[in-house]
C-alpha cells in the first residue's frame, strides 16, 4: 500500500505516523524528543524514528514510504527545507530536509512549521472542511496562528505569517518575550491564564483548567480573571478580521478544551466588537493533538502530487 511518513516534533514528544493517500492512519507512535541532551540529540533522534517508520512500512505494506512530511517549532524555512530556530529545542539553521531526505533513502521530505501544518489539517479535514478562508488559533503556552486560503495555508513572504499571539493589545502591559509589551499571548494564552489565576487564588500551582473550573462553579474571582483573557482575545480576534475577513475562526489548544465556558463568552465579545466587519463563524478545532501530524502527512502527498515526472 502507497503511504507517507508523518512527524510532528514538539517541545517535549513526537507523534509519528504513516498515512495512506485517503489520509488513513496505518501506524502511530510516539517519543520523547530527547531535548535533555541537547539539540543535535534532538536531530539524531527525529531521523531514528523516521528510519524506524520507514522499516516499519516496508515491513507491513510491501514498499517503502514514498515520501516524508515533519512538522517542527520555531522559525521555519519551508522552502528551503531549513528548521531556522526554536528557542525549546535549541537547534539554530538545522538543514532538516536534507539530513532526514539522505536517512530515508533519497525519498522527498516536506518540512512545515508545527502551526500552520496543523492549520492545514483543520482547514482541509477538519473544522474548516470547506471553508475557502480561515484563521486557525491554538491556545496553548503561547497563541499563533495559521492563515488558510484555498486549501493552502499562506506563510507569508519571510515565513511570518500567522503571528497573531504578537499583536499588541494592551499597550504598556505584560513583558513578551519577543520584546514588545501587551502582546495578545502575553494575556490570554493558556499560560498567561494559569498565571493571573495562581496569582488571582493564592495556590502556585493552579492553572487555567482550574481557572475554567472555577469559573463553572461560579468563582467571581476566575470569572475576572476569564474574562480579562476572554477580552483580550476578542480584541486580538477582531484586528485579525479586520485584516483577513475569514469565513472561519478555528480555535484549539489547550484553552479550548473548556469547551463553552471559553466559547460562549468569547462569540459575545467578538460580536461586541465589530463594526462594519462580516462576523465569522467561531467554532473549535476538531483534531485535538493529531492535527500536527495529519497535517505532516498533507504536506508529503501534497509534494509528491507536484513532483514532476522524470
Amino acid at each position: 500500500m502507497k503511504h507517507v511518513i508523518a512527524l510532528d516534533v514538539g517541545g517535549t514528544g513526537m507523534k509519528a505516523a504513516l498515512v495512506a493517500a485517503d489520509g488513513t492512519l496505518l501506524h502511530e507512535a510516539r517519543r520523547a524528543t530527547s531535548r535533555e541532551r541537547g539539540p543535535d540529540a534532538v536531530v539524531e533522534a527525529i531521523q531514528d524514528f523516521a528510519a524506524e517508520l520507514l522499516d516499519i512500512g516496508r515491513e507491513q505494506f510491501a514498499q517503502p514510504a514514498s515520501a516524508a512530511g515533519v512538522a517542527v517549532p520555531g522559525i521555519v524555512d519551508a522552502e528551503n527545507g531549513i528548521a531556522v530556530y526554536a528557542a525549546n529545542l535549541g537547534w539554530r539553521d538545522v538543514p532538516m530536509r536534507a539530513l532526514l531526505g539522505r536517512r530515508l533513502g533519497g525519498i522527498p521530505v516536506a518540512l512545515g512549521h508545527d502551526v500552520r501544518t496543523g492549520g492545514l489539517a483543520e482547514g482541509r479535514i477538519g473544522a474548516g472542511r470547506g471553508a475557502d478562508r480561515f484563521l486557525f488559533v491554538p491556545l496553548g503556552t503561547g497563541i499563533a496562528g495559521a492563515i488558510g486560503i484555498g486549501g493552502r495555508i499562506e506563510a507569508g513572504a519571510h515565513g511570518y505569517a500567522g503571528e497573531i499571539g504578537h499583536i499588541v493589545v494592551r499597550p504598556g502591559g505584560p513583558a513578551c518575550g519577543c520584546g514588545q509589551h501587551g502582546c495578545l499571548e502575553t494575556l490570554a494564552s493558556a499560560s498567561a491564564v494559569s498565571r493571573a489565576w495562581a496569582a488571582a487564588c493564592g495556590d502556585p500551582s493552579a492553572d487555567a483548567a482550574d481557572c475554567a473550573g472555577a469559573v463553572e462553579s461560579g468563582d467571581a474571582r476566575a470569572e475576572e480573571v476569564w474574562l480579562a483573557a476572554v477580552g483580550a482575545l476578542a480584541d486580538g480576534l477582531v484586528t485579525a478580521i479586520t485584516l483577513l475577513d475569514p469565513r472561519t475562526l478555528i480555535i484549539g489548544g489547550g484553552l479550548a478544551e473548556a469547551g463553552e465556558t471559553l466559547f460562549t463568552p468569547l462569540r459575545t465579545a467578538v460580536e461586541e466588537r465589530v463594526t462594519f466587519q462580516r462576523l465569522p463563524h467561531i467554532v473549535p478545532a476538531a483534531l485535538g493533538d493529531t492535527a500536527g501530524c495529519l497535517g505532516a502527512g498533507l504536506l508529503a502527498w501534497d509534494l509528491l502530487a507536484t513532483e514532476v515526472p522524470a
